[in-house]
């Protein structure tokens, strides 16, 4: 039985969730947004990161030596 649950993940994130993923305060997140390093779409007022954007801003982070 426990087979046929599909876990369903939301690929549009707000704000306060890329936060939590990321590891990253809200500032470093619409700083991002606004230099054009993060994508985000706009949904009616909400501000929405899909996940892929957000792994890809994520790796295109520099190395720490």
């Amino acid at each position: 039985m426990l087979e046929n649950i599909i876990e369903l993940q939301r690929e549009g994130l707000s704000i306060a969730e890329a936060c939590a993923i990321a590891g990253i305060g809200r500032t470093k997140i619409y700083q991002a947004i606004s230099d054009g390093s993060l994508k985000a779409r706009k949904c009616g007022k909400r501000t929405l990161v899909l996940r892929q954007d957000l792994r890809e801003f994520l790796a295109a982070l520099p190395g720490a030596t």
